[in-house]
């Protein structure tokens, strides 16, 4: 991981484009998508403005609603239902859209371990670990992700206050930590299935996620 203590270096805006996004429950919207140069570990990720209300450059008195949001191959793209990333991430298109507002979506797969250890931790956890341990197990921390590139996007969208979307706190505490104003966070919904829920009881009770869940919802993968 890359650990930066204060603010980081500088990133800059190297395009925008417009583009299309719709959803297969019908919601459709436009995002301006902007890519960056000067990422500190020279990655691809990407900020979505949402909203007439995104402004680039706009700094504004009123904190900007932002979402940081890991890649997740499986949830956003193929709909699995082992996480709740997919439907957070439609989610969080609808708010971003109605109120104005950023998504980062980061190129973090499986709390920043990567596509292939992130399924061979499913393996490990459908013999009996939890989420955190299977990382562990495999030669992980729990949770590898580095908000740094986020705090860089922000810097250049000229984004310095916001209100995170996000039910975990970690990433409040890495913002703050590298000089962005998190005036406070706006929790997601509970999108909670049988096959996530084991999933999600591990998140809030170890990673003190505000998920607010039905007492005993402990089946399910992790």
């Amino acid at each position: 991981m890359i650990r930066v203590g204060g603010a980081p270096g500088a990133a800059r805006i190297r395009t925008e484009v417009l583009v299309p996004v719709a959803f297969a429950d019908g919601f459709e919207t436009t995002a301006r998508v902007v890519t960056f140069d000067g990422l500190v570990d020279g990655l691809e990720h990407l900020a979505l403005g949402l909203g007439d209300r995104a402004r680039i450059g706009s700094r504004g008195s009123a904190p900007t609603l932002t979402r940081l949001h890991s890649e997740c191959l499986t949830g956003d793209v193929f709909g699995s239902l082992r996480c709740d990333c997919g439907a957070q991430l439609r989610e969080s298109v609808e708010l971003l859209d109605a109120s104005g507002g950023f998504l980062l979506y980061l190129r973090q797969e499986g709390r920043g371990i990567g596509l292939y250890p992130k399924l061979d931790a499913y393996v490990l956890q459908d013999g009996g670990l939890d989420t955190y341990e299977a990382n562990v197990a495999l030669g992980y921390g729990e949770d590898e992700r580095d908000y740094t590139v986020a705090a860089q996007m922000l810097g250049a969208l000229g984004v310095s206050r916001i209100a995170l979307l996000s039910n975990n706190p970690d990433k409040a505490h890495q913002l703050r930590r590298l000089g962005i104003t998190v005036v406070r966070r706006v929790a997601t919904g509970v999108h909670l299935s049988d096959a996530n829920a084991r999933y999600l009881t591990t998140k809030a009770r170890r990673g003190a996620h505000t998920i607010d869940l039905p007492l005993g919802e402990h089946r399910g993968s992790a």
